[in-house]
């Protein structure tokens, strides 16, 4: 089941709540049936800026992470080196 936003028409309160699709919980406030379903704009909407700007985002943490595991292991086969000769 899904988390569904809700206003509450009665007091004006707004909240979250899982339920099945169909239902419409009462208010957890005041108790009201007045309840609405609010769209939610946690949701991310992808766009081709936004996958664009993910997209870049990843390569760089992925870049970075490469870089890091280059410099540990060509300081690990210096170790060796120095230690083997």
């Amino acid at each position: 089941m899904p988390i569904y936003e809700f206003k509450c028409t009665g007091c004006d309160e707004g909240f979250e709540k899982i339920v099945k699709v169909e239902e419409t919980p009462d208010c957890p406030n005041c108790g009201s049936s007045k309840v609405k379903r609010v769209v939610s704009f946690s949701a991310t909407v992808s766009t081709t800026r936004s996958r664009a700007r993910s997209v870049a985002g990843a390569r760089a943490r992925t870049s970075e992470l490469k870089k890091e595991q280059d410099r540990a292991h060509e300081e690990y086969r210096r170790k060796h080196i120095e230690d083997h000769h």
